[in-house]
């Protein structure tokens, strides 16, 4: 691990649930890494969606039935603290590409992305 390296936790930090956990797995990696590697990481979020639809998936997470924790906007950044944010930075999956004709609402997403570089 002396040359850079990509971090790809693509659809994986939302299944630990506990934040300090998550953030500890994160900062493992990273410090396991040579600086100029890259952190690419998504986790879902109920930022976008309506209270109700919100209370129906804690329901489901509460039951059981889902196992994916969603995390807001300021716990999910907090993964890329001391890294240089590349842009757009932490947004939406489907704000990655806005110009796309194709392109689902955030809503439909419900997910966060972003990359970042080691220094």
């Amino acid at each position: 691990m002396s040359r850079p390296v990509g971090i790809l936790l693509i659809s994986v930090l939302h299944f630990i649930p506990d934040d300090t956990r998550a953030r500890e797995v994160v900062r493992e990696l990273l410090d396991a890494a040579a600086p100029g590697s890259y952190l690419v990481a998504t986790n879902s979020t109920k930022d976008f969606v309506s209270p109700e639809a919100g209370a129906r998936y804690d329901a489901m997470l509460a039951s059981g039935a889902v196992d994916a924790w969603p995390r807001d906007h300021a716990v999910f950044s907090g993964f890329f603290d001391g890294l240089d944010l590349l842009d757009p930075g932490v947004v939406a999956m489907c704000d990655w590409r806005p110009d796309s004709p194709d392109r689902p609402t955030p809503a439909e997403t419900s997910m966060y992305g972003a990359v970042a570089r080691k220094p």
